[in-house]
């Protein structure tokens, strides 16, 4: 790799950590919880201590882990001591380390985002954690993608089987995260709500960070302390459109749904106690600082945040790359940060090799330039997930440049043929594009970098001389 691909692809990279470090957990959860006084201000509720008897911290996600200690370090071990803080959230199994007062409860492996027993024994445990409580205390939920998985509570008649089996169905099949929450809060005690029926403190605050596009709170993590406005018909809608009874999915399921939407009332469905939300980061976060970074190295810089669901990620690469294309004829120093979360339908399990939705769109984007022929001089595209898992393996993401696509080149790999197999990481791996940050302890979706400068970089540079990271 030359001298002006290195320093476009530390660029790259550096913009990118740039956008997670706008967006980590404990940092987030410091700025919205402080002890002023005889005051605790939480997401700019201004509580007055005398009047909080216990103190409970319950919560799921992968940014989990990062969220609390942020809280502990907020609160301070005197407050904690004095309110009797008690506090159990599930996490992947990677992030569970030992904190002061709270307990992080390894609810899955780390890579795979499917529910096991023993998330199904944490929610459990979350669930008589906020029932213990009374109008005199407060119990704080910490909330991050990643959640729905690690916070299983199959209702009465469901096995958790069934619901890992429609989970994998509708996954497969390429359903969007509304979809599957849709379908996955129908079929829940602590989803969709259900945590905060379970409730019984006087007020229930859940500081939230976000990996859905556009913030909706009853789908990030499928909402488990907001009131579901989803219905088991539009559950069955969704399992129906997917072909669920065809694929062999449990006929409990279905029978569940089909009663539920008779019985179910309003009323069912409205919680005990006072229930505040706060948004505390998100994808527009990461964007608006990576953004700023790439500003700050000298680059004509435009951010997009997705708001809305974005499809499949194999346009989304394609179309990238014929950015990054138009940009690179533009000429000088180019960024574009873009942030969202498409979908990749999977192939058949016998056929299907390895890979994440932001590797498949690194792929695409590979493909597009290698049937241009181009070979990916002067630019940069950079795809990763920010909670630094991607799929069921140990990648981020990917990066393509020059030195990829000629190193794909040398070793006779044809993107077309890894695009098939849903197989983006053995395309990457031998190839150096593969990026592995382990854990972020945050999660706001995708965020991808795309940039391009002419060659020899150094001589192109404008502006006072930039610190390198």
């Amino acid at each position: 790799m030359t001298s002006a691909q290195t320093i476009l692809r530390d660029d790259a990279l550096a913009i990118w950590h740039a956008g997670l470090e706008a967006v980590r957990s404990d940092r987030l959860v410091r700025s919205a919880v402080q002890v002023r006084g005889d005051e605790l201000i939480v997401a700019g509720q201004r509580l007055p201590l005398a009047g909080i008897r216990r103190l409970v911290v319950v919560g799921c996600g992968k940014a989990g882990a990062g969220m609390a200690a942020g809280l502990e370090q907020a609160l301070g071990e005197p407050l904690m001591r004095d309110k009797q803080l008690a506090g159990w959230i599930n996490v992947p199994a990677d992030c569970v380390r030992p904190l002061q007062r709270i307990v992080l409860h390894g609810a899955r492996p780390a890579g795979v985002n499917e529910p096991t027993a023993a998330g199904a024994a944490g929610a459990d445990r979350i669930l008589d954690l906020v029932r213990s409580l009374t109008p005199d205390d407060l119990c704080l939920c910490l909330i991050s993608g990643g959640g729905s998985a690690l916070l299983p509570a199959p209702v009465e008649g469901i096995t958790l089987d069934d619901k890992l089996a429609v989970t994998r169905h509708l996954s497969a099949a390429g359903a969007n995260i509304r979809q599957l929450n849709t379908v996955r809060k129908q079929l829940s005690r602590i989803k969709g709500g259900g945590l905060a029926r379970a409730c019984r403190a006087g007020r229930l605050i859940s500081l939230i960070i976000s990996d859905v596009l556009g913030d909706p709170l009853d789908v990030i993590a499928s909402g488990p302390t907001v009131a579901d406005p989803s219905t088991a018909l539009e559950a069955l809608a969704i399992l129906e459109q997917f072909q669920a009874r065809q694929a062999g999915i449990s006929e409990r399921v279905l029978e569940y749904l089909q009663r539920a939407a008779t019985q179910m009332t309003l009323a069912d469905r409205s919680p005990r106690c006072e229930v505040i939300h706060q948004v505390i980061g998100n994808l527009a976060t990461a964007v608006a600082a990576a953004g700023q970074e790439a500003e700050r190295r000298g680059y004509q810089t435009r951010t997009v945040a997705a708001q809305q669901l974005e499809g499949e990620a194999e346009p989304i690469g394609r179309q990238l790359a014929a950015d990054a294309l138009a940009m690179r004829a533009v000429g000088g120093r180019q960024c574009l940060v873009h942030g969202g979360e498409p979908t990749v339908k999977l192939v058949d399990r016998r056929l299907r090799g390895l890979g994440g939705r932001n590797q498949q769109l690194a792929l695409a984007a590979a493909q597009y330039l290698a049937d241009g022929q181009d070979t990916g001089h002067g630019l940069v595209l950079l795809s990763g997930g920010t909670d630094g898992e991607d799929g069921p393996t140990d990648a981020a993401g990917a990066v393509l440049d020059e030195a990829v696509l000629s190193a794909a080149v040398e070793q006779h790999l044809a993107a077309d043929d890894y695009l098939a197999r849903n197989d983006a990481y053995h395309f990457f791996a031998p190839l150096g594009g593969l990026i592995k940050t382990g854990p972020t302890h945050t999660n706001v979706c995708d965020l991808r970098v795309v940039l391009t400068a002419p060659s020899p970089l150094a001589d192109a540079r404008s502006g006072p001389p930039r610190s390198r990271p």
